[in-house]
């Protein structure tokens, strides 16, 4: 077992999803967390909007990782969401982001949150494991290659 193992849940999986800014895909996501964990979508929003106004949370080659400690969370949660057309994201190396996972933590996590994004970066420094995450239109194929990242073959 590995730090994303329990994270994601099919239906916190969307490929392919219209957005033409930062607020758009935030807006996405905090609809799927909301029908996942019944927080409010736009409390998700603020709290992912607040994150990133201390600096984006974009890697490069694409990809970003928003994320944010939410008040009342119980546990872990992560969305994946693969935009149709890429965004600017104020990345390091300014390529837009197409790729995003989007990580909700308790307020108060602390060493397990730090793993988490670690597993996820490392993830997302593959450069096999993107293509796979920008090709496969299957969205359990892509739930089973987050969840079973990192873990022994």
């Amino acid at each position: 077992m590995n730090a994303l193992t329990h994270l994601f849940a099919l239906d916190c999986i969307a490929l392919d999803t219209p957005a033409n800014n930062r607020g758009d895909v935030f807006a996405v996501a905090g609809e799927l967390f909301s029908k996942q964990v019944g927080i409010d979508s736009n409390t998700v929003v603020s709290f992912l909007n607040a994150r990133e106004d201390l600096g984006s949370t974009a890697l490069g080659a694409g990809v970003a990782i928003p994320h944010g400690r939410v008040k009342g969370l119980k546990q872990p949660i992560a969305a994946f969401i693969r935009l149709k057309t890429a965004i600017d994201f104020a990345a390091p190396d300014g390529e837009p982001v197409s790729i995003l996972i989007f990580l909700l933590v308790p307020e108060k996590a602390t060493q397990q949150h730090l793993e988490i994004l670690s597993s996820i970066a490392q993830l997302l420094s593959d450069a096999d494991a993107r293509q796979f995450l920008t090709s496969t239109n299957e969205p359990n194929k892509v739930c089973d290659l987050l969840q079973q990242w990192g873990s022994p073959k």
